[in-house]
């Protein structure tokens, strides 16, 4: 009889199994080396770190059910050279001598050969001297022998684990001994750590990649690409068990492939092996805690207690992860679930306790309200469908304005957008007119906000209730909203001093808290400020807000509002100046990680803008095409003026004058008139006219701008110029000085003006002076459009010296710099002139920086440098990167 056998008919109760291990198939599979499946995949990087693991005395594979523990030992085990002894220890160890008796069969079995080493006689104990013997066998052995001990978590005779440590640390190198298990043994594993003596896989590394899911999932003939294999990872968190059954699951599925991306977890047989494995094994008050906390995306014992009710959740959420129970420890006592588990234990939540999960998230959204995030308490608040609470608390906490420019303003207004009309509440109507607002559907969004205040006052006048202060502070918000889509500064003005006085009953702290709201009522008083034409009031209250500093939640108005202030540099004729500030808003805004034109679109205007003004018209349309109003929260009529008087300018530049005026006419409503978007317009509809031939018209149509507005007063002298009254264009000029009032977009324009008067009024020396000043005021910046505006006569002029040196390399087609003229290849002939900031991307791509490289080098966007890429290659008649870099080295541009 085995000593196996002998055992056991002692063991307590006379419970015996059969007593022969050679003819009981059952007894031994305990002691066989599991058989590995025909789509078994085998993972050399945790073969190596097994490899690897032969040089400690100890080997620890801890993982949850399911993860891969028994076959990678299994796998590992199989291909040793020594003697291997694999013991399935489960229910053997619930008494110290079975388990004792169980390991020296295992042992013989596999060839180690102890006969000096008797079996315990008891079953419920083993007598030191033998693990004594043992011991002093093992380190007495030329090579050691590695004894895999799986299912170690269900060994729960208490004196075994000392015993184990006892043995292995008297056997030297005669024992390696690997622990497979869910949990951590109860081993001094912090004395074998600081040795070096033990080496761990934990459920990290046994988690498959992406890689090799798809390889698995490939030996059960199912193909994923790159993307759905991270895809799938991602939602099983690479547990082994659940990408086997998917594959096994899938391949019974008429569409394998749309199944592994759709699966329901509930419907699968994942279900049943996590029920079974790991819910059913746990007592009624877990299993409880499990289903309540499993709506929760994370948990602490706090919340879990709100909502079992009971005062038990701290022990009971430390034991299950350390019995890695799918339950994952975040850190500062934060838990979540497995997504497949949680996903599983939420449909059986739905099956036992059907209509409690409202009541859950209710309980938890109010728990969170004082305890938690602004973001989970509003999920489980919508997820409870109790509206009147979560606008309260979205209105209370100051976060009304996140419906505009947060990071979460799309999912708070989808999550909003199941709110129905039975919610009645002044914050419930709040929120309603935010969503309209953010909709740009300004009579609904203000019926709403009306019936909000409405209601507020019933409950008390704004000065005297201190507890409805976030509410009327918000309805202040909701007012400069509105003010700045219909352009009223005015209305602006009231709202942010009705803040002001508001927020002196508001808490510091919750006011620090949201820099966002602050910076949003400043923002659009700018901006109506801004369409009004109070340019200094405007720059002075945009500065403020892309100047300060409020992290990620004040972001995208920093670029809007910095893009605004680009545009009234762009509109005083600073060219340079604005398109570095509109750069810098496109960065932000990117920054941000928002689609474009969100919070970016007034300087991608501003940009289109400066691209027509140096004739690059094809990197002005490639702008505009990215700049779409209505899918911009920050729309209003800045915007929609600038995309009209952009566009109009684009054709024009390009003769089409009918479509241009057909662009400039369209309407942009407003309730101020802007004296800058209405100027604008004459403007370009003169220049209309002009192209077309009657200056008078033109001249007549100015004739109601006031002259002493630099752009205003060039613009009308140009028409009186065109129509023969040179002195009438030069007393204009006289009067209005916007050579030294505005910017080179305005000065190079009127001393064009004055050139093009001394050159009808014969004075050769007087026009080459008035040139050579409008060259060089002209160079910095590349403003080559008012030399193409002033017509042909400018041409000889600029084609012989001294002139052609100063428009030689920016303003000339095909010309070099002086210095280099003589070397150009004359074949190569650029048909348009490269901008500056395309010789700047070019000569970075020379160096082979990438285009990321380029944009960070040039303080810019990747998309700002593939439109100047773009536009160059279209220059230079090339269609890749390396033509367009030896084309502009041939023509000496680099």
């Amino acid at each position: 009889m085995s000593a196996v056998a002998g055992v056991e008919q002692n063991a307590p109760g006379g419970a015996a199994e059969r007593a022969d291990p050679k003819g009981d198939p059952f007894l031994r599979t305990r002691f066989a080396v599991p058989v590995r499946p025909t789509t078994f995949l085998r993972r050399d990087r945790l073969i190596e770190r097994l490899d690897e693991a032969g040089r400690t005395p100890l080997t620890l594979v801890e993982g949850a059910a399911g993860a891969g523990k028994t076959l990678l030992a299994a796998d590992w085990a199989a291909g040793r050279d020594g003697p291997v002894a694999w013991l399935t220890a489960d229910t053997v160890g619930q008494v110290g001598g079975m388990f004792w008796a169980y390991l020296l069969e295992a042992l013989r079995l596999c060839g180690a050969g102890l006969p000096e080493v008797e079996p315990p006689s008891d079953a419920g104990r083993v007598d030191p001297a033998t693990l004594t013997r043992l011991a002093t066998a093992l380190s007495a052995r030329e090579r050691p022998v590695t004894v895999v001990l799986d299912e170690f978590d269900r060994v729960t005779a208490p004196e075994v684990p000392d015993q184990l440590d006892f043995v292995l640390h008297h056997a030297g190198a005669g024992l390696r001994l690997v622990l497979v298990t869910r949990t951590e043994p109860l081993l001094p594993l912090h004395r074998y750590r600081l040795a070096g003596e033990v080496t761990e896989i934990r459920d990290a590394e046994l988690a498959f990649t992406p890689e090799e899911a798809a390889t698995l999932l490939k030996l059960h003939g199912l193909r994923l690409l790159p993307a759905e294999a991270d895809a799938l990872v991602e939602r099983t968190r690479g547990w082994a068990a659940g990408l086997r059954l998917c594959a096994l699951a899938a391949r019974e599925s008429p569409h394998p492939e749309t199944y592994l991306k759709e699966f329901e977890a509930d419907r699968t047989p994942m279900a049943d092996y996590l029920l079974a494995e790991v819910l059913k094994r746990q007592t009624p008050e877990t299993q409880d805690l499990l289903l309540r906390t499993s709506v929760l995306d994370r948990f602490c014992p706090d919340l879990a207690n709100a909502l079992t009710g009971r005062l038990d959740a701290e022990p009971i959420l430390a034991g299950l992860h350390r019995a890695n129970a799918f339950v994952e420890h975040l850190g500062h006592t934060w838990y979540r679930l497995h997504p497949l588990f949680g996903e599983i234990l939420r449909a059986h939540l739905h099956e036992r306790a059907p209509g409690l999960e409202p009541e859950l998230h209710r309980r938890a959204a109010e728990w969170l309200r004082d305890s938690g995030s602004l973001t989970e308490t509003l999920d489980h608040g919508a997820a409870a469908g109790v509206w009147d609470f979560t606008a309260g608390v979205l209105v209370d906490d100051l976060a009304i304005g996140q419906l505009f420019t947060g990071l979460r303003s799309d999912e708070l207004a989808a999550l909003f957008s199941r709110m129905g009309p039975e919610a009645t509440s002044p914050a419930t109507d709040l929120v309603r007119a935010a969503r309209e607002l953010a909709r740009h559907d300004v009579d609904r969004g203000l019926a709403h906000l009306r019936h909000a205040e409405e209601s507020l006052v019933a409950q008390g006048p704004a000065e005297d209730a201190t507890d409805l202060a976030a509410a009327w502070l918000s309805c202040a918000l909701l007012e400069a909203v509105v003010a700045r889509q219909t352009g009223s500064p005015g209305k602006a003005l009231r709202a942010v001093a009705a803040a002001e006085r508001l927020s002196n009953r508001i808490p510091a702290d919750l006011l620090e808290k949201h820099p966002e709201l602050t910076a949003q009522l400043v923002a659009h008083l700018g901006s109506a400020l801004l369409w009004a034409g109070r340019f200094e009031d405007a720059r002075t209250a945009l500065a403020s807000v892309a100047d300060a500093s409020g992290g990620a939640a004040t972001e995208l108005l920093r670029a809007d509002c910095l893009g605004r202030l680009a545009l009234i540099d762009c509109l005083n004729g600073w060219t340079g100046r604005a398109e570095r500030t509109a750069l810098a808003a496109t960065a932000a805004a990117e920054r941000c990680g928002t689609p474009q034109p969100s919070g970016c679109g007034v300087g991608r205007l501003v940009l289109a803008a400066v691209a027509v003004d140096r004739d690059d018209l094809a990197s002005a349309e490639s702008l505009l095409e990215t700049v779409d109003g209505s899918e911009s929260v920050l729309r209003d009529p800045v915007l929609d003026a600038g995309q009209v008087l952009t566009t109009a300018r684009l054709l024009l530049a390009r003769d089409r004058t009918r479509a241009a005026l057909r662009a400039v006419r369209s309407s942009v409503p407003a309730e101020v008139a802007s004296p800058w978007a209405e100027a604008c317009t004459t403007l370009i509809t003169s220049d209309v006219h002009l192209a077309e031939g009657r200056p008078e018209e033109a001249a007549e149509l100015l004739r109601s701008l006031p002259e002493d507005q630099p752009a205003c007063a060039v613009g009308a002298a140009r028409a009186q110029l065109a129509a023969g009254r040179p002195d009438a264009a030069l007393d204009l000029l006289d009067r209005a000085h916007p050579e030294e009032r505005a910017g080179p977009a305005v000065s190079v324009r009127a001393t064009l003006v004055r050139a093009q008067a001394a050159y009808r009024a014969g004075d050769p020396a007087a026009t080459r002076r008035l040139l050579a000043r409008a060259l060089h005021q002209a160079r910095r910046d590349e403003l080559r459009r008012p030399f193409h505006e002033a017509g042909p006569w400018i041409r000889p002029f600029l084609a012989a010296p001294p002139l052609r040196g100063l428009a030689a390399g920016w303003l000339q087609p095909g010309t070099a710099h002086p210095e280099a003229a003589s070397a150009a290849d004359d074949t190569a002939v650029i048909v348009e002139q490269l901008s500056g900031r395309e010789r700047d991307v070019l000569r970075r791509a020379a160096e082979m920086m990438s285009t990321e490289e380029i944009a960070a080098d040039l303080y810019v966007s990747v998309n700002t440098v593939k439109t100047h890429l773009k536009s160059a290659y279209r220059k230079l008649a090339v269609n890749r990167r390396n033509d367009a870099v030896r084309r502009a080295r041939q023509l000496r541009l680099l």
